[in-house]
């Protein structure tokens, strides 16, 4: 606001990102929770915390809200648009190096077939919305930007309700899909086009333009969209040499950003929008080695900015201009239109590729839900002075709508019985196979190491949700849906090739066994083992002093290392700390067959993770006379400490472990304890020693 000082200015800035960020996570979480996709939780997040609504109230020390109302054009202010505004380049140098376009182009014909028509369907039909309810002329920016915006797909919503109805490899799903991307890349290239044609408009007085001009600034706009896309596809080895100059990996992930900064200004400075110079950027670098790399080292930098974009754009929402009357029947003609125009659109050209009305309908309801491209060229429509308040406020009803109607109208179409296509195809006998590897870790690499094998024999692999863990895979007609969920993974295909991708775990299952071998066989762990023992280690003490003497005895019974074992997990299961006594049992034996815990001066520390309890639990035991666990040193253990951790939560465990192997690295110590008398003895005596390390 006038008067404030830089300083005033800047913490501001800062306690609002803060509020934002805590704001969109809890709108996303709560969203999500009922099936709804987080970034409609964002966007209402934004709303309710806006200037429009309880942004604009006044708290001690701000007088004017949290989020003050800046101007009549500019609802929030110029810094935090600013810094959407990062976040949306972000988002479409995201969006364009998740699309390999060279195998996107060769294996879905008809899926761009399917995304051009959608495209065309829309933009005219969003226009002539604009025409007759402004009645105004069909090329006034506004009526174009109604067009633009009717023509964005959200791909993840279609995919997580297609995976969850197992028909992500079916005709319809395929093409569903590949048609989604299609929207967001054309959507690109008509959002260049139309800015283009929108400048000429501007400057020039009365805003009347004659037909030559129009095609010749749409012809420039385009071709400068057109000039960059296929220099950076050609150039694309080059520009990821010049990278890897920065040898590391977060060094050039972040670089091939500020070459995406840097385009998107470029882009900005020649009239047309930032993010399309940020899209071209990550699409020029999709198809380089180098791609997954900085997909996964700019994943945080995406979960921290690109919520912000979706706050941001809510915040812009007048709510009291959303209410009007004549809002409201113009949000809702124009939200139907764009229902229509999808499923007409679509679906119409799927009846000529070998589909039937049942199919045709799916696809089309399949493109209705709009998302994340909408958003963003909604907020440069609203900045560049295009749309007012009501006009931004129709664009975010139709997204909330369309994307709330999604799921039931996909789910409807989908559960009408009979095929889609009308001859009979592969993918009309589909199977659905799932292995569980035992843990989160494995199941990863698995994923991995599958998506890099598909991509080598040729493969077009999309991520389709990752924070969901869907992923697809296509060549020719073979079609797989791949999803992760914990330590289960799950791919469906058609019968006819339930062989290859049984043949694809298999070859997965045997390079991760090799590397285990080679692993071993390279690897000292006995050394390893010892180095534990013997190296220096800061000592954790915040479980040794919950240590009482209902987990601790100094005379245990058994005879065998696995008796003992059982001894003290019921020792923790009669203090009320294991909820599943016989799965700890059988996760602390399972990790002792891999390599015996049993280390020098007669101590052993078994341990786990385990699902069977809920916080981090020790027990601890004597065996005056030592049993033969082999230990490092070949003498009997006579101490045993046994730790267990839940699984799915963060705990000290590998802390705690080694310090107890640090400080109980001698004879004397370990005799000391091993003699106490009583059970409170000898943990003074733990305690004692812990101290003095």
């Amino acid at each position: 606001m006038e008067g404030e000082s830089i300083m005033e200015i800047v913490t501001n800035l800062v306690i609002q990102i803060g509020i934002i960020v805590f704001a969109v996570r809890v709108g996303g979480f709560l969203v999500t929770k009922i099936g709804i996709p987080s970034v409609l939780g964002e966007l209402l997040a934004g709303i309710i915390i806006g200037p429009y609504a309880l942004g604009g109230l006044a708290i001690p020390g701000f007088p004017n809200g949290l989020f003050p109302l800046y101007s009549e054009s500019l609802a929030v202010s110029p810094e935090l648009y600013a810094f959407s505004m990062v976040a949306s380049i972000i988002l479409l140098f995201a969006s364009g190096i998740e699309t390999d376009l060279g195998m996107f182009l060769k294996y879905s014909v008809t899926g761009g077939i399917v995304g051009i028509f959608g495209v065309i369907f829309s933009f005219a039909f969003g226009s002539i919305v604009g025409v007759i309810l402004l009645k105004t002329s069909f090329f006034d920016p506004r009526c174009l930007f109604l067009g633009i915006l009717s023509t964005a797909t959200s791909v993840g919503i279609t995919a997580r309700i297609l995976s969850d109805k197992k028909k992500m490899d079916t005709p319809e799903g395929v093409t569903t899909l590949a048609a989604a991307v299609f929207d967001d890349v054309l959507g690109i290239v008509l959002l260049a086009v139309v800015l283009g044609i929108v400048s000429i408009l501007n400057s020039t007085e009365g805003g009347s333009i004659n037909g030559k001009t129009i095609l010749f600034i749409a012809g420039k706009s385009f071709g400068i969209w057109l000039g960059f896309t296929v220099l950076g596809l050609v150039f694309s080895k080059q520009i990821a040499k010049f990278l890897k100059i920065f040898k590391n990996s977060y060094d050039f992930s972040i670089c091939s950003l500020g070459i995406a900064f840097l385009l998107a200004g470029f882009f900005e400075k020649q009239g047309l929008a930032m993010i399309i110079g940020a899209y071209v950027t990550g699409l020029s670098l999709s198809k380089t080695d180098i791609a997954a790399v900085i997909q996964e080292r700019i994943h945080g930098l995406y979960e921290f900015f690109v919520p912000i974009f979706f706050c941001v754009m809510g915040m812009m929402v007048n709510i009291g201009e959303m209410m009007n009357k004549e809002i409201l029947f113009f949000g809702l003609i124009y939200t139907i239109v764009a229902i229509l125009a999808k499923v007409i659109g679509c679906g119409l050209p799927t009846l000529a590729l070998g589909f039937n009305l049942k199919g045709a309908l799916r696809i089309g309801v399949g493109m209705v839900p709009r998302g994340e491209v909408a958003l963003i060229i909604a907020g440069i429509g609203i900045t560049a002075g295009i749309l007012n308040e009501q006009l931004f406020g129709v664009v975010i009803m139709m997204t909330l709508i369309t994307t709330l109607l999604a799921a039931p109208l996909l789910n409807a179409t989908l559960s009408i019985k009979g095929r889609g296509t009308r001859k009979e195809s592969k993918a009309s006998t589909s199977v659905s196979f799932s292995w569980d590897f035992k843990n989160d870790e494995i199941a990863d690499l698995v994923v991995d190491i599958l998506l890099k094998d598909l991509k080598a024999e040729g493969f077009y692999v999309q991520m389709m949700n990752i924070d969901e863990g869907i992923s697809q895979a296509r060549k020719n007609d073979i079609v797989l849906s791949i999803k992760e969920q914990e330590n289960i993974v799950t791919i469906e295909t058609s019968e006819a090739d339930s062989a290859f991708i049984k043949t694809s775990i298999y070859e997965v299952v045997l390079k991760l066994i090799e590397s285990l071998q080679s692993l071993s066989l390279d690897f000292d762990a006995i050394a390893l083992k010892k180095q534990m023992a013997d190296g220096k280690v800061r000592v954790d003490t915040s479980l040794i002093k919950t240590l009482n003497t209902k987990t601790v005895t100094t005379d245990l019974k058994g005879s065998t290392k696995e008796e003992i074992i059982k001894e003290l997990v019921l020792l923790l299961t009669n203090s009320g700390m294991v909820h599943d006594w016989e799965l700890v049992l059988q996760d602390v034996l399972n990790r002792e067959k891999s390599m015996s815990t049993a280390m020098q001066h007669g101590i052993a520390l078994p341990h786990a993770k385990s699902d069977g309890v809920t916080s981090v639990c020790i027990a601890i035991g004597i065996k005056k006379e030592g049993i033969d666990c082999d230990s490092l040193d070949q003498k009997p253990s006579k101490l045993f400490v046994l730790v267990v951790s839940p699984k799915k939560t963060s705990s000290p465990h590998i802390q705690f472990l080694s310090s107890f192997a640090s400080f109980l690295n001698k004879d004397e110590i370990v005799n000391d304890i091993v003699d106490s008398k009583s059970s409170q003895v000898m943990i003074d005596k733990i305690k004692r020693f812990s101290k003095n390390v």
